[in-house]
């Protein structure tokens, strides 16, 4: 350790026994301004032997005590290295270098443990329903939902988790040790979002290393550390899968990814369903997008799609209502059209179709014949098939074919009773 790192955690060590209690508040604030004490500190953690690793152990004990919540998240984030020296001190059977640090992690469980009356706590975690919206997916992006009585007893019922009351420990024992971890990592993951992208890098490593030690991939990784294998709970497992996740979506991705591998190695492993369902989900889950922001300096957060909770209906999409009104508006055109000829008294040829198709031929192929006046009239044959073809019931839409026919022919008969009247108007001027 150089001399430099050592007067500063000195210095640090110093300045905080002299301190009255109305200033606490604003020393914790001021603490995230001292660039070089977080690397110091770490540098203490991580030599077990170091003459400053008891007093700097005391001194982020008294800053949990202290009830500070700045004071008691800056102590939060040495927890993931702590707790690796914890771990490979005891592989290595030398438990007297790791009694500062046991004394502190077994503090900060037994404060964790009880309220400010000194009562158990029963920690009570709330299941989200499939059925509701949640940060974490939308009910229309799973797909449809059977109805069914037992899905709607359940409708609105939140199933809650309890954990506690714990026991308090004086002591770590093999049978205790991880029950005390996990309960700890429980407290970490609280706070993730409080935490420096070092401890969320260091959680990263804690990860990987008590995963694959004394195991093949160990050589893989070329990690020169202990060869001991680590013996893990699923318990244990879920939790540092929680933080994997939280520091893949906010710019730890190649620590987090390769911590995530590791964890699933080893649940694979030691058969924990537990960690494997947690892990292959949160796998599965991440996409290249959520994985592309490097920004550590800003604000964190798991990237999530939501789809939008208002329904779009498409303007084009085709109803009931949208083709009866494009059947009203045809007939209407129509009508309109061959009542502004009539009135005109023009010479305009009047389409006489059983489909209301317009066109020269007609439905049984008889062509128009055109009339010595040269204005132009079916034959009686076609006008009678057409009938006929109205009004066969095995027709389609017969009645509304039957009405267009009548209405065509009085249009003509209103045609040619102008016509005459002209005619016979023109012979008396003459």
């Amino acid at each position: 350790m150089l001399a430099m790192d050592q007067g500063v955690v000195e210095e640090w060590l110093s300045e905080f026994k002299t301190l009255p209690d109305s200033a606490v508040s604003n020393y914790a604030a001021s603490l995230k301004d001292k660039g070089c004490l977080v690397p110091a500190l770490y540098k203490v953690i991580r030599e077990n032997y170091s003459d400053l690793l008891e007093p700097v152990c005391h001194q982020l004990f008294e800053f949990y005590r202290s009830g500070e919540p700045q004071l008691q998240r800056f102590t939060l984030q040495f927890l993931p290295e702590l707790l690796w020296s914890l771990l490979s001190v005891s592989a290595a059977r030398d438990p007297h270098t790791s009694g500062c640090i046991e004394a502190l992690l077994l503090g900060i469980y037994n404060l964790e443990i009880v309220d400010k009356d000194g009562q158990s706590k029963v920690l009570s975690f709330t299941v989200p329903s499939l059925s509701k919206p949640s940060v974490y997916h939308e009910p229309s992006a799973i797909g449809s939902i059977a109805l069914t009585e037992g899905a709607l007893a359940n409708h609105g019922l939140s199933r809650v988790v309890y954990s506690g009351p714990h026991l308090q420990r004086e002591t770590f024992t093999a049978q205790n040790r991880f029950e005390v971890l996990t309960f700890l990592l429980l407290c970490y993951n609280a706070a993730l979002s409080y935490m420096t992208s070092t401890s969320l890098q260091s959680l990263c490593q804690l990860s990987s290393r008590v995963c694959i030690c004394g195991y093949p991939r160990q050589q893989m990784r070329r990690y020169k550390g202990i060869s001991t294998r680590l013996t893990v709970t699923s318990e244990f497992l879920v939790q540092l899968i929680t933080g994997i996740h939280y520091a893949l979506c906010n710019g730890e991705v190649e620590l987090g990814s390769k911590a995530l591998d590791d964890v699933l190695y080893r649940a694979q492993l030691e058969l924990f369903p537990e960690a494997l369902l947690v892990g292959n989900a949160i796998k599965s889950s991440l996409h290249g997008a959520a994985l592309k922001s490097n920004n550590k300096e800003g604000a964190r957060s798991i990237q999530v799609e939501i789809t939008p909770t208002s329904s779009r209906i498409s303007r084009n999409a085709v109803t009931s209502l949208s083709i009866r009104g494009h059947r009203w508006k045809r007939h209407e055109s129509q009508e309109v059209s061959v009542d502004s000829e009539a009135a005109l008294g023009g010479v305009a040829i009047p389409e006489i179709s059983v489909t209301g198709v317009s066109g020269e031929r007609m439905p049984n192929g008889d062509s128009l014949r055109l009339r010595p006046d040269g204005r132009v009239q079916p034959d009686c044959d076609t006008l009678g098939a057409a009938s006929e073809v109205s009004l066969d019931p095995r027709g389609h839409d017969s009645g509304s074919r039957g009405q267009e026919v009548r209405r065509q022919k009085s249009v003509r008969r209103m045609v040619e009773n102008e016509g005459s009247g002209s005619a016979s108007t023109g012979r008396s001027q003459y």
